[in-house]
C-alpha cells in the first residue's frame, strides 16, 4: 500500500480527511440550521439537517474503517 509524505497509507490518510471535513462540515450545519430558522425558513433548516446527518454518518462510517485498519500494517507508523 503506497504512503505519502506523513508515513500513512494512502486510504488512512484519505478516511481521515473525509472524517475530518465530515465533522467540520457538521459543525458548520449547525449554524446554517440557526440561520435557516432564524429567516423562517423551516424546509431549508430541515435540508441542513439532513445534510448535517449524512455527514454524522459519513464519519462514523470513517471511524469504523479506521478501528478496522489499527493494529495493522496499514495503519502506519503508529501501529508498530
Amino acid at each position: 500500500m503506497a504512503t505519502g509524505e506523513t508515513g500513512f497509507s494512502d486510504v488512512v490518510f484519505d478516511l481521515i480527511s473525509v472524517q475530518y471535513h465530515s465533522l467540520k462540515a457538521g459543525h458548520d450545519y449547525g449554524q446554517y440550521v440557526r440561520d435557516a430558522e432564524n429567516a423562517g425558513r423551516t424546509e431549508i433548516a430541515d435540508f441542513f439537517r439532513t445534510v448535517m446527518a449524512q455527514d454524522s454518518e459519513r464519519a462514523a462510517q470513517c471511524h469504523e474503517f479506521l478501528k478496522q485498519l489499527s493494529g495493522t500494517v496499514d495503519a502506519g507508523p503508529a501501529a508498530g
